[in-house]
């Protein structure tokens, strides 16, 4: 089977904190299950699922199945893995012109970093560039990662 590198991708990027992406490798499907979910799961009874909301009920079955067949999912890499702050400052040593780099440097110090450095990115006229140095960043992590797990992908 060979997975879309788009539905990584995505994954990647929409991950959040208390939330796990996996990937399962037998239907190829990306899914996203909180923390909460998996806890959940390991101890709900099926009276209790049914009680429970549509979204909710299928949010809990998603994690049942991550947790009863666990070695079907492979966890897509994580914020931290990713490290966007890295991608941030490495696409501002890319830039031509000095008074940019040090404007886009100066925006990733400190509290609210992320902020600063697209609002910087904005008003420089340059986030086109950062959004397609960004895409390529999660593209290259992504296509690194089915390779490391042995996934055949398709762009």
């Amino acid at each position: 089977m060979k997975i879309k590198l788009q539905e990584i991708i995505d994954g990647m990027e929409m991950q959040f904190e208390g939330t796990n992406t996996f990937l399962c490798s037998r239907t190829g499907e990306v899914v996203s299950v909180s923390e909460d979910d998996l806890r959940t799961a390991e101890e709900i009874e099926e009276v209790e699922i049914k009680k429970l909301k549509d979204w909710q009920q299928d949010n809990i079955r998603v994690a049942i199945d991550v947790v009863e067949n666990f070695e079907d999912y492979e966890e897509l890499p994580t914020q931290y893995d990713i490290n966007e702050y890295e991608m941030m400052e490495d696409f501002s040593y890319s830039i031509k012109d000095n008074r940019k780099i040090d404007i886009l440097l100066d925006a990733i110090r400190g509290r609210g970093a992320f902020r600063r450095f697209k609002d910087k990115v904005n008003e420089l006229g340059i986030s086109e560039d950062w959004y397609q140095y960004r895409s390529e960043c999660y593209k290259q992590k992504a296509i690194e990662w089915c390779n490391d797990n042995g996934f055949d992908y398709v762009e």
